[in-house]
């Protein structure tokens, strides 16, 4: 076990009811669980994101916390929240890593493996476009 170590896993889902489809939107929400792994109390100061659609264009998101907050976890604590992404086309994948410091100064990232973004038809069916992950 690392001394320092947080672990990130992302649950994605659409969201027919706030997509449009037949403008080119796609909303996805995702909830991340972060689990303290490591053996020394740290905080999540700042994320960052890619976030990439299947034709190809790329969004870069940075900034200060998650969802307003930035969680000081003890070792075995965990913190969950959701936020949302909208993309132009119906699939797509997102990933990242969030900057933390434990709290005796060690500054460490938490990678977020990448995952995917996958629009359905409303019934749990893939939407009618082709899949690209890049």
């Amino acid at each position: 076990m690392s001394k320092y170590a947080f672990h990130a896993k992302a649950q994605p889902r659409y969201l027919p009811e706030h997509s449009s489809p037949e403008r080119g939107i796609y909303s996805f929400a995702y909830t991340i669980t972060i689990a303290n792994v490591g053996e020394v109390t740290a905080q999540l100061i700042a994320r960052h994101w890619i976030i990439r659609d299947a034709g190809g264009a790329v969004e870069e998101v940075k900034g200060l916390g998650v969802v307003g907050q930035q969680p000081l976890l003890a070792p075995g604590e965990a913190f969950e929240y959701t936020s949302g992404c909208r993309l132009r086309t119906p699939s797509g994948s997102m990933h990242g890593s969030y900057f933390c410091v434990a709290e005796d100064g060690e500054r460490f990232e938490c990678p977020v493996e990448m995952f995917a973004l996958e629009a359905d038809d409303g019934n749990g069916a893939p939407a009618p476009a082709g899949r690209v992950l890049h």
